[in-house]
C-alpha cells in the first residue's frame, strides 16, 4: 500500500489512472472476417473496424454509423477491442473508457 492507504498495482502511469487489469485476462482468440456482418446486412459502409479481443468478433466502431462494436460489448461485457489496422497496436477498454 501506498500512503494513500491504496494499493499500488491499482495506480497507473503517473499515478492518474487505474490499471486495466482486463488486457491481462484476455484469451488468444481467432479474429472474425475483417468486415461488420451487421452492416453488410443492411447494406452500410463502416469507418473503421474493431475486434473483440474477448471472443475475437468483428464490428464497426463508433465512427461509423452503426457503431456495432459498442454494441456488441453492451450485450455481452466483453471489455477490450482492437482495431484492425495493420501494423496498429491500439486497444480500447470499454470499462475505463481509455486506451490501454
Amino acid at each position: 500500500m501506498d500512503a494513500t492507504g491504496r494499493g499500488r498495482d491499482r495506480v497507473g502511469l503517473n499515478g492518474q489512472a487505474p490499471r486495466c487489469d482486463h488486457v491481462g485476462r484476455l484469451p488468444r482468440v481467432r479474429y472474425g472476417r475483417a468486415e461488420c456482418q451487421e452492416c453488410l446486412a443492411v447494406g452500410r459502409a463502416w469507418a473503421r473496424l474493431l475486434v473483440c479481443v474477448s471472443c475475437g468478433w468483428v464490428a464497426c466502431s463508433d465512427d461509423s454509423q452503426g457503431g456495432h462494436a459498442r454494441a456488441h460489448y453492451e450485450e455481452t461485457d466483453h471489455p477490450v477491442v482492437a482495431t484492425l489496422e495493420a501494423g496498429s497496436s491500439w486497444r480500447w477498454c470499454y470499462v475505463h473508457r481509455r486506451t490501454v
